[in-house]
């Protein structure tokens, strides 16, 4: 949000639309509401800052909200929108929040404390300026599409912004996530819903696990092998949490009948994300990418794969509508036979925009915990080795585990060939973009 900037012309402004509005505030509780014709009072389901802004239209103080007759004719300043300097004086035209923009005007420097926002609309004149013209010092007027850009650039920030609010208020997981995009004016995606878990398609049904187990020390001491021993497999962690199992062998966790509790061992996949991730702009042309905040040791857990579980059929189907878009979310669960796919097209979480490499820093592993279906494993992403902050997270789309061990060709992944029939040599290749030495030049 904006930051604050006082100046001496409020009343004449607020007074414009005072008149006009029916807005009571109670000064006993600090209830907002609407007044009717008789005289009736409605709650408002209105932000924080909203409720500030109704508070000054009204000219009434409000302690529980902060607004008091010092502050009650402060402006707060939404972006800066144009700059120019006449002799050594420098102006803004501000935009305010909560009003049109017919009502901007042309500030001095001196009237503005909003210090976050001067930096940042000068950060992007700069970055704008070098890019157009190969200079960094700002001439003394901007020409109207540069001005238009900056005004784009400053709605797009306030965009992902509030994106960033949303995605973290639905989010179930520990890991904070952030979005940024210093690249184009591309803003948050139209058609994307942030989801947790999986979201089960028309027609399947996810089994609930029957039984679980009885361990005192699932690590140190495993009764009958623990959830892992029980289906003939062994413990996928150390205690440390990382995991210690071949690529494509399966990961069997302790589930929700199980009677140990929360800091199980053997409880990792299912505790979610942990670290602070980073949704931003690639300046390669590959889109949205992800790149963690914090460092990852290897072999930890850092994310799932997550979308709509569909049959192989409608895979099938929306496969070829994704094949001519050059742009594929499918990812066929084939552990033991292709029944069924996950679609993260529409539904996802922040695994939905992490990009492929042919030299990837996650490794892919099926995992079971309260659904045993071998047709349906959940999908986690592993790191391969250490991962510092503010490294671009990757995963191979066509990747391929150890052709020897027989446990793992059951788990080959065929993200990028999932519900496409037929050879591959029949489809549009896709140029791959990773840009590294064992580049394999197409995705698919």
């Amino acid at each position: 949000m904006g930051e604050p900037a006082t100046l001496g012309l409020g009343a004449r402004v607020w007074s414009r639309f005072s008149q006009k509005r029916g807005w009571v505030l109670s000064r006993r509780t600090g209830f907002l509401g609407v007044q009717g014709k008789k005289g009736c009072r409605v709650c408002c389901k209105s932000s924080w800052n909203q409720l500030q802004d109704l508070c000054r239209l009204a000219k009434l103080s409000c302690p529980a909200l902060g607004i008091s007759k010092k502050n009650l004719y402060d402006f707060e300043v939404e972006y800066l929108c144009d700059y120019k300097k006449i002799r050594d004086q420098e102006y803004y035209l501000v935009k305010w929040r909560g009003y049109p923009e017919s009502e901007n005007t042309w500030e001095p420097r001196q009237n503005l404390k909003c210090v976050r926002i001067l930096k940042q609309f000068h950060k992007d004149l700069e970055r704008e300026l070098l890019r157009r013209h190969r200079r960094s010092k700002p001439p003394r007027h901007l020409d109207p599409n540069l001005a238009n850009y900056l005004v784009q650039k400053a709605k797009q920030r306030r965009a992902l912004q509030r994106w960033e609010q949303e995605l973290n208020a639905k989010r179930s997981h520990l890991g904070r996530i952030t979005v940024e995009n210093e690249v184009d004016l591309d803003g948050p995606p139209r058609s994307f819903v942030y989801i947790n878990e999986y979201r089960v398609g028309e027609g399947i049904t996810l089994n609930q696990v029957a039984v679980g187990c009885e361990c005192q020390d699932c690590l140190l001491a495993p009764t009958g092998g623990c959830c892992p021993g029980a289906s003939m497999h062994k413990f996928a962690y150390n205690d440390q949490g990382q995991v210690r199992l071949k690529a494509g062998q399966p990961i069997y966790e302790c589930n929700s009948r199980c009677c140990c509790g929360y800091d199980c061992p053997n409880r990792v996949v299912q505790k979610g994300i942990r670290y602070d991730l980073c949704i931003f702009r690639t300046n390669d042309g590959r889109g949205w990418g992800v790149r963690t905040l914090e460092k990852i040791r290897k072999n930890s857990f850092v994310m799932e794969y997550v979308g709509e579980i569909i049959t192989s059929e409608e895979a099938e189907r929306r496969g070829q509508i994704y094949d001519r878009q050059g742009a594929t979310y499918l990812f066929d669960l084939d552990y033991v036979e292709d029944v069924y796919t996950v679609d993260a097209a529409y539904y996802g979480n922040i695994s939905h925009f992490v990009n492929h490499s042919c030299d990837p820093n996650l490794q892919v592993y099926n995992v079971f915990i309260d659904n045993l279906d071998e047709r349906l494993p959940r999908i986690a992403f592993f790191a391969t080795r250490t991962i510092w902050a503010g490294e671009e997270l990757t995963f191979d789309y066509n990747m391929q585990v150890d052709p020897v061990d027989m446990e793992s060709t059951r788990m080959d992944s065929n993200f990028g060939l999932a519900g496409l029939p037929g050879s591959p040599k029949k489809r549009v290749r896709i140029e791959c973009k990773c840009g590294t030495t064992a580049c394999r030049k197409y995705l698919f």
